[in-house]
């Protein structure tokens, strides 16, 4: 690690605000079928999230309506389920499914695949293409247990770019996470590390599960178990340089998905637990 680093992420950790707010709605249970949602993207025109579930389930994507029924399922014929971890769409509404989870550090085949938003209406849909990536800072698969730095569970499509948060999943958890950047353009492509910061050093509540941008492109919110990290006041896709604020949920829970419904509220989702979660959220920024 470059001493570069950890002087800009010690001097963003004295920045860092905390913000306590305990203003979790729960707004409807998910169906019974989908345990193990894993990310959502949200279209306010419909009033609808777009969701998925992660390994060891179906090559299907669905969409939920305001009542927590399924809509519609679609299953996407050319794309394999090996870890799918989240979801988001672009400007446009076309949808990419993040194909990048990577518990044990030791996959070569992680990829993001685009669904076009003119295939959202029918029961089966082929991904329109596939960005392939690696990491070029990893050269051992997998690497040593104080270096796992390489599961990534929460993404966003950005400006024609995706911005991947990776999950920390080394020995001696510390907080670090690290911000990767892909073009969006398919074929195959190295991630691009333009920044690291720090949670907090204790994994069960600081691990990051999701990520999500605001429609503005102004506020970055990024999710754990019972916490938000939200970023502002950055400048370009410098999202770590802005001001770190961390809002306590006061609910814990398995947490594995947030996007923004608009640009001062967050929809979370959790995974059914024994007889927890399963639900989606409302959250309310406050306003500064």
């Amino acid at each position: 690690m470059k001493k570069s680093f950890i002087v800009i992420s010690s001097i963003f950790l004295l920045a860092c605000q905390k913000q306590s707010d305990s203003d979790l709605r729960a707004l409807y249970s998910l169906p019974k079928k989908l345990k193990e949602v894993s990310g959502i993207t949200y279209f306010p025109e419909t009033n609808m999230i777009y969701t998925l579930e992660d390994s060891g389930n179906k090559n299907a994507i669905y969409a939920i309506d305001s009542k927590g029924k399924i809509a519609k399922a679609i299953t996407i014929s050319n794309a394999t389920n090996v870890d799918w971890e989240d979801i988001t769409k672009d400007k446009a509404g076309n949808i990419y499914i993040g194909d990048f989870g990577n518990n044990d550090n030791e996959r070569r085949d992680l990829c993001i695949y685009k669904v076009n938003k003119n295939q959202l209406d029918k029961n089966q849909a082929s991904a329109e293409y596939k960005i392939s990536f690696s990491y070029p800072e990893q050269t051992e698969f997998p690497p040593k247990k104080k270096e796992l730095f390489y599961d990534v569970e929460g993404f966003f499509e950005y400006q024609n770019y995706f911005y991947l948060f990776t999950k920390n999943r080394s020995k001696g958890f510390d907080g670090t996470a690290f911000i990767y950047k892909i073009k969006n353009a398919p074929g195959k492509q190295n991630a691009v590390r333009i920044g690291e910061f720090k949670t907090c050093n204790n994994y069960n509540h600081c691990v990051l599960t999701s990520a999500t941008i605001s429609p503005d492109g102004k506020k970055v919110a990024l999710l754990s178990h019972d916490k938000v990290l939200l970023f502002k006041g950055f400048k370009g896709d410098v999202f770590h340089k802005g001001t770190q604020t961390q809002i306590e949920l006061n609910h814990f829970s398995q947490k594995e998905a947030i996007v923004f419904k608009d640009n001062n509220t967050l929809l979370i989702a959790d995974e059914k637990t024994n007889k927890t979660g399963g639900n989606v959220y409302e959250f309310k920024l406050v306003k500064h």
